[in-house]
């Protein structure tokens, strides 16, 4: 029996598993990292905590007198995506704190770029709408306000990358600078078409192609890693895809018009579009879901800030829970009546609305509302924003969704489950694992490395389904009711 070792590197935290020749997770460990939230609301991550815990987790992962470490063969890495980071190409040190995907302070950097004109050219190259949501105006922001950044960039010292690179650089002691299309395309620098960085978008984001890392195939061979001697072999590095690609990958939506949702710190709703990257008239973006062989694959996106964030804001910021799992029960013995609407945009909405100003509310709250009601409202507000995409991914298309596939933490709230399933008057399909993610990277490894086929993939994973109970009367009224409470702050 060989095994893998797969690598989810998350906002919240790091995950590292172990995986057989059947596709199974034999072991799982994680750790969380500190969210550091400065009092202009930036979020920031320290780089050295996310790789010491790798290292702390891999440890871990073999302390089990059962892992013959011997017999591991290969690793695959999944990664929070849009997230900035600045490193010395010399020292493998970081020079700053990443910049979070979720953190807007690159905002004045959009808006000065704006009023170039050159939106449209942005979006004609990249399938995505100039935002500080995206990686390249976050790599102006460290090159701007970073001392270090801007010393090492004189000196020629200057790695910028998402998070994958960094990975692959440190995991490698400097020897392989190298990313890969899902992550690549998510930057706001790379062509869609090419495949590859463009010139004219560097120059719009003051970058140079020398501080990013070459981009090879999502099946590349990425390095080898002993983990700074954990590990007593070198193991390859073979499979590497953003954590909403992974998941994709991972829930087998290989196919034109599969769709899947990611409940984690955010969501990720993605519908695979084949061969072409069509772009969206519906405020959506194009991004690729991977390349391999040389082949690339397409996605229609759209992304929500805070879907799995809101059952932690509810816990750690309102306190109206004390672990997550409550929310489930406290949904439904809420009053049904109620008519509370939550829009968590606490850090401006994503897709479709694109609006950075825009700032959370709670509207339709009377006398007998109370914490259920809310954390209700809560709840409901992850599957209404998930919803508004899936409905654009359908016009976009001119097709149907009948099944829709999930993943992640909040995938096992049976209320949210449901509710979304009645928005969307379709088939969720709930997975029996939630780590579509990192077993997406790690099934793309073992393909590579001939330890899997697509019938042992298959049957890795087991489904259970929700079918829709509310009627569409119903279920429009609720929509009407979401769509006018956004529209009271999408200004």
């Amino acid at each position: 029996m060989k095994y893998l070792l797969g690598i989810d590197q998350s906002t919240q935290g790091t995950k590292v598993v172990l995986v057989d020749q059947d596709g199974q997770i034999l072991r799982k460990v994680t750790r969380n990292h500190r969210q550091i939230i400065s009092k202009q609301g930036w979020v920031s991550h320290d780089l050295r905590e996310i790789y010491q815990n790798i290292l702390f987790l891999v440890r871990k992962i073999l302390d089990d007198p059962k892992v013959d470490s011997a017999k591991i063969v290969g690793l695959g890495i999944t990664n929070q995506r849009e997230t900035a980071t600045a490193w010395s190409k010399s020292t493998c040190k970081p020079l700053s704190e990443s910049v979070v995907w979720q953190c807007s302070r690159a905002k004045d950097i959009c808006e000065r770029i704006e009023k170039t004109g050159v939106e449209q050219a942005i979006y004609e190259k990249t399938g995505m709408p100039l935002s500080p949501y995206f990686t390249a105006a976050k790599f102006t922001w460290l090159l701007e306000n970073i001392p270090e950044v801007q010393d090492a960039a004189q000196k020629n010292d200057l790695c910028l990358g998402t998070v994958d690179s960094w990975l692959i650089y440190q995991l490698t002691e400097g020897q392989s600078f190298k990313t890969e299309p899902s992550n690549a395309s998510r930057t706001q620098l790379m062509d869609l078409k090419s495949g590859d960085w463009d010139d004219d978008l560097l120059k719009i984001f003051d970058l140079k192609r020398s501080y990013l890392a070459k981009i090879v195939d999502s099946n590349d061979k990425f390095g080898m890693t002993d983990f700074e001697g954990i590990l007593n072999h070198q193991i390859p590095i073979y499979g590497v895809l953003g954590d909403s690609q992974a998941a994709l990958f991972g829930q087998r939506c290989t196919n034109f018009g599969d769709v899947k949702s990611t409940y984690g710190t955010g969501s990720s709703i993605m519908m695979n579009i084949g061969s072409k990257p069509v772009k969206s008239s519906n405020g959506l973006i194009t991004s690729v879901a991977w390349r391999i062989n040389g082949q690339s694959n397409y996605v229609l996106e759209g992304n929500v800030n805070y879907s799995g964030a809101v059952i932690k804001w509810l816990k750690d910021d309102l306190g109206l829970i004390e672990h997550s799992a409550e929310t489930e029960e406290m949904a439904y013995q809420a009053n049904k009546s109620d008519k509370t609407y939550l829009v968590p945009a606490f850090t401006g909405l994503g897709a479709p609305y694109w609006n950075d100003d825009a700032t959370g509310t709670i509207v339709g709250m009377t006398r007998k509302t109370r914490k259920n009601e809310v954390v209700k409202a809560g709840l409901e507000s992850i599957a209404y924003q998930i919803n508004d995409i899936l409905q654009l991914m359908k016009k976009d298309t001119g097709g149907q969704i009948n099944i829709l596939k999930v993943d992640g933490g909040a995938t096992s709230n049976n209320y949210l489950m449901q509710f979304q399933c009645d928005l969307l008057q379709a088939t969720v399909k709930i997975p029996n694992v939630e780590e579509l993610s990192v077993l997406g990277a790690v099934f793309l490894a073992g393909l590579q490395l001939n330890l899997y086929d697509e019938k042992v993939l298959q049957a890795a994973i087991e489904y259970r389904s929700f079918e829709p109970k509310m009627s569409i009367n119903e279920c429009n009224e609720k929509v009407q009711g979401w769509q006018k409470t956004v529209s009271l702050i999408n200004i």
